[in-house]
């Protein structure tokens, strides 16, 4: 097993910190653990339907004009930094990969790419006769992905080439920057159709509703590193002052390690430390949104919703392979939005070995995050790694986003080793399969042949997985899900999980926008059973 920050010598675990315990009586609606794609849709529907709910969340509530810098460096505050270990043939990578920590979770460094599943990605065990299929469909998530392009700003093509028709996006697209100029023209001489990307960026000013006017992009590419204008649409600036103005609360710094329980197995309350202090919050239901690592990692810390032995299996992880190439003209690669052009003709390709498939898309990258990848990925050191990073300016990359299959192989446990408080530290394993690696090497094939025609040179490859993905899947047979379509936790009853644990394969898109979905669907099947008067 090796920790995922191997830079580092192991440190050893430091004491549980000394806590005060305080607990707050009044039982609130409704707890949401989590404040990112899937926590701050649903705190601000409840909020909305008048019900009194308070969202926790392990992060700091950050000023994007005060607090967000243009610096790689400076903003690795945004990200969930908390050694968790990695084991398998394929260890990956956590932290600024894929996970968040402050009140918008990943969102505050997410890219902002958008893009819709198709009606297929739901019916992959259907079609294939491998995974998994869902248990709701495209037609289910179909007015929510609608409605969200609206309230979020989405910039975007109209019509889209792919997928079944849909309301047009709202604003029109982002500029496409030099990677995509250059993707196009290499798709272009292969004849693979591309289009601009779907980004939740504002390309004009837009008013939404609820929140008020936010301001445009302004191209600075450094989105992973939070946005200080309020364009990219990240939770902090879209849903959570909706759900704040509706007299939500939000209680940051808030690291939940207890579930509590009634003996007949319903949730009664959460504890969590703040500022040192042990808090109790009770509550009629819990809505879990930390992330498929933390929402499964709460479940067994504290035996819960487990009856199926499916808590932490299934675990996901998209191919995410990037090629990068330099190429004569000048690209600069920190200007404009980060994945500005996309392919979706590889989405179910005719000549593939392999189930699923993949999209293709153009991609920026800030200069120490590449120099990082190259010496890692590319093995330049010292000298050489000087020499090559003079051709930064020059540089474009090219990836892709595949279908990972959910194998027993991978999966999370906890581990014996402690962290800062004393809990146990999560164990994920993690291996591509067969498909995988066949849908990686098509991917390869396909990439090389279109940089070769863009004309780049000196072209090397970034071996990654992105996303967390899995563990508490949702279905309809409580013998091999944790929770029904809906997100409720089949073995108790006032529990709602709405992240992308919940997803029973991965999609071949990036999985921002589906949760949002999922947590806006989950949140208006809930306030109905509200009005019923159940809980």
């Amino acid at each position: 097993m090796i920790p995922t920050l191997a830079a580092e010598p192991r440190k050893p675990a430091r004491p549980p910190l000394p806590v005060r315990r305080e607990s707050r009586e009044e039982p609130v609606d409704a707890v949401i653990v989590g404040t990112g794609a899937g926590g701050a849709p649903l705190l601000a529907r409840l909020a909305q339907a008048g019900l009194k709910v308070v969202a926790l969340e392990a992060g700091n509530h950050w000023d994007p004009a005060a607090d967000f810098a243009t610096d790689e460096r400076e903003q690795n505050k945004l990200f969930w930094f908390d050694e968790r270990l990695s084991a398998g043939a394929d260890p990956l990578a956590f932290g600024r990969n894929n996970s968040g920590i402050g009140v918008g979770g990943s969102t505050l460094h997410y890219t902002a790419y958008v893009p819709r599943p198709q009606p297929d990605d739901f019916r992959l065990y259907s079609d294939f006769g491998v995974g998994e299929d869902w248990p709701i469909g495209y037609g289910d998530l179909e007015p929510y992905f609608d409605e969200l392009e609206c309230f979020l700003g989405v910039s975007g093509p109209s019509p889209y080439p792919w997928g079944p028709a849909r309301t047009p996006y709202p604003l029109a697209p982002m500029p496409l920057n030099a990677a995509a100029q250059l993707m196009a023209r290499g798709c272009a001489a292969l004849g693979l159709r591309t289009s601009p990307a779907a980004n939740a960026v504002l390309s004009a000013p837009y008013f939404q509703s609820g929140v008020g006017w936010r301001s445009p992009c302004t191209n600075r590419g450094f989105c992973q590193a939070g946005c200080t204008t309020g364009g990219k649409a990240g939770m902090d600036v879209t849903f959570i002052p909706l759900a704040l103005a509706h007299g939500a609360e939000v209680r940051s710094g808030a690291f939940v390690t207890r579930i509590e329980t009634d003996r007949a197995g319903r949730v009664t309350g959460v504890v969590y430390v703040r500022e040192g202090r042990e808090e109790r919050q009770r509550c009629r239901t819990l809505f879990l949104a930390a992330g498929a690592i933390e929402t499964p990692r709460l479940l067994l810390l504290n035996g819960l919703a487990n009856q199926s032995g499916e808590v932490g299996r299934n675990f996901m992880a998209h191919p995410g392979l990037q090629l990068w190439g330099q190429f004569s003209e000048a690209t600069r690669p920190f200007k404009g939005v980060p994945g500005s052009l996309i392919s979706e003709d590889t989405h179910r390709p005719k000549d593939a070995d392999f189930a699923g498939g993949y999209l293709l898309q153009s991609i920026g990258v800030m200069p120490v995050t590449y120099a990082t990848q190259t010496a890692r990925g590319g093995g330049l050191w010292g000298e050489k790694l000087q020499s090559h990073m003079h051709g930064y300016n020059h540089t474009a990359g090219i990836n892709i986003l595949g279908e990972c299959l959910p194998y027993a192989h991978n999966y999370l446990e906890l581990s014996d080793e402690p962290d800062q408080r004393g809990l146990p530290k999560p164990r994920i394993h993690f291996s591509n399969g067969k498909n995988e690696r066949r849908l990686r090497d098509h991917a390869e094939a396909l990439m090389r042949r279109i940089w070769e025609a863009a004309g780049a040179q000196a072209v090397w490859t970034f071996e990654r997985n992105a996303h967390t993905i899995g563990t508490c899947r949702m279905g309809a047979d409580p013998k091999r899900a944790v929770v029904d379509p809906e997100g409720r936790a089949f073995d108790v009853p006032n529990l709602y999980i709405i992240d992308n644990s919940v997803f029973p394969s991965a999609l071949s898109v990036n999985p921002a926008l589906t949760i949002m979905a999922l947590s806006l669907r989950t949140a208006d099947r809930f306030i109905e059973r509200t009005q019923r008067g159940e809980y």
